[in-house]
């Protein structure tokens, strides 16, 4: 079993046969508090309360804390293998589907086309599509990623209009406004005056997944919290929905700088 160590860790603890160096902390708060994010564990604990019951409190909840931290390393690990080289030949994922880059100081402005033909070691993410960039081959990886961010960006703004206007009137509401988000984990925010915004990096996301996050802010217009009355909301548009947020979560997106 692996062992995790937290970069500020001051205390550890075996849990299920490993060894967890976590960060504690005290506060003002009335009950123990176990986070597990990117870095590790994180313990925060009443300022009155005995280690003793820390520790307890540890034991109880090992089974979860080991597969929250083993489940938030393999994402970790998927996510490193994501980041992308920009480069001629980089790849990267547009709806889904496999994408390469290709650079061509003869082209103007940024093309995309549909490969003729799977490359001969028939790989199962041999690219299917190429983005064509009017740059030269000495265009550097900040200038090439800013190329297909670019891209990227018209086509979300694109897409995500006409997916809003064909989910709106079945959610029967009125969307006013849209605006592209780069947050890191965010994938959209709803305004109760009927702004919407989306991050444009879900356009590495197939398309079903996608209006699974527009469906989810459009029903924020008629439901603005998480009640059960929201999520039968999302349910009337898309049955599926519990399966494609669940893809939303586990896929790692590529990196960028």
């Amino acid at each position: 079993m692996n062992n995790f160590c937290h970069p500020r860790a001051n205390r550890e603890a075996r849990l299920c046969e490993a060894v967890v160096a976590y960060e504690f902390k005290r506060g003002r708060r009335r009950s123990v508090g176990f986070m597990v994010g990117p870095e590790g564990l994180e313990v925060r604990a009443p300022n009155w309360l005995a280690l003793r019951e820390v520790d307890a409190a540890l034991q109880e909840k090992s089974h979860w804390i080991i597969k929250k931290l083993g489940e938030t390393q393999e994402r970790q690990q998927r996510l490193l293998a994501s980041q992308i080289e920009w480069c001629d030949g980089a790849r990267f994922a547009f709806l889904g589907t496999p994408t390469r880059v290709v650079l061509d100081a003869q082209h103007v402005g940024a093309e995309l086309k549909m490969l003729s033909a799977a490359p001969t070691d028939n790989a199962l993410d041999a690219p299917h599509l190429s983005l064509h960039l009017g740059l030269p081959d000495s265009a550097t990886p900040a200038q090439i990623g800013a190329a297909v961010q670019a891209w990227l960006m018209r086509q979300a703004r694109r897409i995500f209009t006409e997916r809003l206007d064909h989910f709106a009137p079945s959610l029967q509401v009125q969307w006013r406004q849209l605006a592209l988000s780069n947050a890191r984990t965010r994938w959209g925010s709803a305004h109760s005056d009927g702004s919407i915004r989306l991050n444009w990096r879900l356009l590495h996301f197939k398309q079903s997944v996608i209006d699974y996050v527009v469906v989810h802010e459009l029903s924020h217009l008629r439901v603005m919290n998480h009640s059960p009355r929201f999520w039968a909301t999302v349910r009337s548009v898309l049955p599926d929905y519990a399966t494609l947020k669940a893809e939303l979560k586990d896929e790692a997106t590529p990196r960028w700088a």
